[in-house]
């Protein structure tokens, strides 16, 4: 019964939305596509389906009823009778996506640690020196991504291809597995601290997230202000520190793991170590393959895309013999999370292609004429921070809201431009926790087995609304006083 109700909920939110009278302002095909949209979010919350067949299947209705929910009446008549084939070209979009593939090598990433057993020896040595207490290991994992952040502006990159192959190696340990009850033993708690330590860290430092300096760039030609490193760091700092030191705790408060102490796994631990001997030669090949990846990620973004850096890695795996071609075809959940988020990031583009975006953009303008500067900065950094529902990329959030953001906020008067700019920028790390598809990391973490689809949306909401209450309570009166 639950089933049902759960495949039938997001066709009849659709079917409603259809039905609805389309809004003033916004094309007809517009708003049924964001029907179809919000069908497909309330698919992925109850997960009937598996989310990848939940996404394709919103990607196909689409592209098969392109005429009446993507393309407008003029690019219709551009097309020159070539709809099906631009149709095409829309729905396979966000397979080209360069996070998607860098996710995939993620993917692959942690297939070689679990196949060299270097991905245990390095979780044998966390937990025989840290490893007594849960608590102590939550930290450990979110001060890892803090000295990697500053150095590593890709979040994917830092958290999704460096620390999660080794974190995933944890769990087990303690005897929690995926996709199982144990799960929630250790694995599950230190899957959370993981994403959500990431998402602080890209918010606390500018270098920490690509879409960061972007929104830069938007923010010096748009308003014609400059924030530096330093300027940024400093906005953010208390709020950073405050959640850092707090995230494990709070999460062992709201999502307690069954194991919280056991004094035998770290002799175990070392016992084992001294089993595993010295360092193999794939483990050393492994070693170097993925320092080479960290340095091109950190030195060389300007050179060579991320994705390519980590491809280039899955290659070289390949051919010395880390990693088997088996190893790649049979990895279910790294094509079951690369279907799953081309999907989405291909569903969320398209809400801005068909000016659903704009739309919003210009009715929060509207509603926002007369208000208090004050009021409406926290309104309009609520706004923004919320909106992210409808991102499957935090860079195509900054491309498709910044502008419109802090077009609104330029034009109240009273408004303090520069604190303004800074709660939007620094907003963009912490937002990805909302969702499972928020971010980069979020889909490794979410198919590792460890985060049920309920639990993520659960704690998502939770933390998310914990951030955001932070950002304006403490980090907006903090800008006010330092900049």
């Amino acid at each position: 019964m639950k089933h049902r109700i759960s495949l039938f909920l997001p066709l009849l939110i659709t079917l409603v939305l259809l039905f609805l009278p389309t809004p003033e302002g916004l094309a007809p095909y517009a708003w049924r596509f964001f029907a179809v949209f919000a069908g497909a979010i309330v698919g992925l919350i109850l997960e009937p389906l598996p989310g990848a067949v939940v996404g394709l299947t919103a990607v196909v209705i689409i592209t098969l009823g392109s005429e009446w929910l993507l393309f407008s009446p003029e690019q219709q008549a551009a097309a020159n009778f070539n709809l099906p084939g631009m149709s095409f070209k829309w729905a396979v979009s966000g397979f080209s996506n360069s996070t998607v593939w860098l996710i995939f090598s993620a993917f692959m990433f942690a297939a070689g640690y679990e196949k060299t057993r270097f991905g245990r020896r390095l979780a044998l040595l966390l937990v025989k020196y840290l490893g007594r207490r849960t608590l102590t290991l939550g930290y450990a994992i979110a001060f890892a991504d803090l000295l990697l952040a500053p150095f590593t502006p890709s979040n994917t990159a830092r958290s999704g291809g460096t620390l999660y192959p080794i974190i995933s190696n944890l769990p087990p340990l303690y005897g929690s597995k995926p996709n199982d009850p144990s799960a929630r033993l250790i694995g599950s708690y230190l899957m959370w601290v993981a994403i959500t330590a990431t998402c602080i860290t890209s918010s606390m430092f500018l270098s920490a997230l690509a879409p960061n300096l972007l929104a830069l760039a938007l923010v010096k030609n748009l308003v014609g202000i400059t924030i530096s490193w330093g300027t940024w760091f400093l906005a953010f700092l208390p709020l950073g520190i405050l959640l850092l030191l707090t995230l494990p705790l709070l999460a062992y408060w709201l999502y307690p793991p069954g194991v919280k102490e056991n004094a035998e796994v770290p002799r175990w631990a070392e016992s084992e170590l001294a089993k595993l001997g010295k360092l193999s030669r794939k483990e050393i090949l492994l070693l170097v393959f993925v320092c080479m990846a960290l340095l091109c990620w950190i030195f060389a973004t300007a050179f060579i895309e991320p994705a390519v850096a980590g491809l280039m890695v899955v290659v070289l795996m390949l051919l010395s013999g880390v990693l088997d071609w088996s190893d790649i075809t049979g990895n279910k959940p790294a094509w079951n999370t690369f279907v799953w988020f081309a999907t989405l990031v291909t569903l969320a583009a398209g809400l801005s292609d068909v000016g659903f975006i704009a739309w919003l953009g210009k009715l929060g303008a509207q509603m926002l004429g007369g208000i208090p500067p004050v009021q409406a900065t926290l309104a309009l950094v609520l706004a923004f921070y919320l909106l992210h529902y409808l991102f499957a990329s935090t860079t195509a959030h900054t491309t498709a809201l910044l502008p419109a953001v802090l077009a609104i906020g330029v034009a109240i008067p009273g408004i303090n431009v520069m604190v303004f700019c800074l709660l939007l920028v620094t907003s963009l790390g912490i937002m990805g926790i909302i969702t499972p598809y928020g971010t980069g990391p979020s889909p490794i973490y979410y198919g590792s087995g460890y985060l049920p689809t309920a639990d993520y949306w659960r704690l998502g909401t939770i933390f998310g609304a914990i951030f955001l209450v932070l950002l304006l309570v403490i980090g907006y009166p903090w800008m006010l006083m330092v900049v």
